[in-house]
């Protein structure tokens, strides 16, 4: 383990957008030196980024011995950890973070752990809001709520569920999950496709979760081609892991093979789909909503094209956005923030670290 700074030890807090980190920090003064930022810097690494606001990045970051992550909201690529000296401890939430570059903190010597929090019962949130996603912009909740209080009445048409398809690109924890609930609360009929996926595997992943592989002939989980994935769904909902190749893994013309009548859901991560055609598409109209919880680059820019109330008016689909909020759940926020001080504890007393990533 790298030598243990003299005290005080600086810690930055990260992406403390709700402002609720302080007070689980608390017990760790006076032997360390907590700052609390609220706000997210232009990443580092994104197409956006000039030398200004990497110095910006830099100047943030640099005196802290320890930083606090929350999920991917900043990002730690090679070229911004090598100008960070100072830096011996990572802790980030969640047990995967892509935005670090895990094989640059290991040559540098900076130690980076996950913290996951308590496993709980039932569903988890990230599910929960995709489900609620899904009726939102099929049963035009937001649109509703809105015309309502603006003194309006009924101005539009909801989308029903029940005989409907839906289409899981990927069928991975979160994805059987979703696939389940709308399943079998909805009586939807369920398909999926990753670039992996076999039926032998999905009528598996069926019975793990407590579902027949196939009912009357007809399998639970159907496995289908990625055309026809985007081709025959009512829903397609993206339940993908990111990396390299993953990226960009819906554009145009899986796009362009969707129902006018479908609806478009994205829990997962903004760069798997490619966000201009994706907004190309909304714009004109060719299908009938998205409901939208992540970015390509978060939090979203003033001038973003999401950034409208218009979606819905003069042919654009209807769309519902919500800020990355998936996980945002005040039980997870506080169990990943203790679990970060006890790790944190760890360190300073020079103890074997919990969920090491590298």
């Amino acid at each position: 383990m790298p030598p243990i700074p003299k005290t005080p030890i600086k810690i930055a807090i990260l992406d403390d957008y709700q402002g609720i980190a302080a007070p689980h920090f608390a017990p760790l003064k006076p032997q360390f030196d907590i700052t609390v930022f609220k706000d997210t810097l232009v990443p580092y690494n994104h197409v956006s980024s000039t030398a200004a606001t990497k110095e910006a990045v830099e100047t943030r970051l640099k005196p802290f011995n320890i930083v606090s992550a929350m999920r991917e909201r900043t990002a730690f690529p090679a070229t911004l950890l090598e100008k960070l000296p100072n830096l011996k401890l990572i802790v980030t939430t969640g047990y995967r973070n892509a935005a670090i570059d895990l094989d640059a903190c290991k040559k540098l010597g900076i130690k980076v752990t996950g913290a996951g929090g308590k496993k709980g019962k039932g569903t988890d949130s990230t599910t929960e809001h995709c489900v609620a996603l899904i009726l939102g912009i099929a049963r035009n909740l937001a649109h509703d709520d809105k015309t309502v209080k603006e003194g309006g009445w009924q101005t539009t048409l909801n989308t029903g569920l029940g005989g409907k398809t839906f289409g899981t690109l990927g069928l991975g924890r979160l994805g059987v999950a979703v696939a389940k609930i709308m399943h079998q609360a909805f009586g939807t009929r369920v398909v999926a496709w990753s670039s992996s996926l076999t039926q032998e595997d999905a009528d598996k992943r069926a019975v793990e979760a407590g579902l027949p592989a196939e009912t009357d002939g007809e399998k639970t989980f159907l496995v289908v081609s990625k055309e026809d994935l985007f081709r025959k769904s009512d829903i397609v909902s993206i339940h993908y892991v990111l990396s390299q190749r993953s990226k960009g893994i819906v554009g145009k013309q899986e796009l362009e093979w969707m129902k006018s009548s479908a609806l478009f859901v994205n829990t997962s991560r903004g760069p798997l789909v490619v966000e201009e055609d994706l907004l190309d598409v909304l714009e004109k109209g060719k299908i009938r909503g998205a409901a939208i919880d992540v970015f390509d680059l978060e939090p979203l820019a003033g001038e973003s094209r999401w950034r409208t109330t218009k979606w819905g008016e003069d042919g654009r689909a209807a769309v519902l956005l919500t800020p990355h909020t998936g996980y945002v759940e005040e039980g997870n926020m506080g169990e990943w923030f203790e679990e970060q001080v006890r790790i944190i504890g760890q360190w300073s007393r020079s103890e074997e670290l919990s969920n090491v990533l590298v």
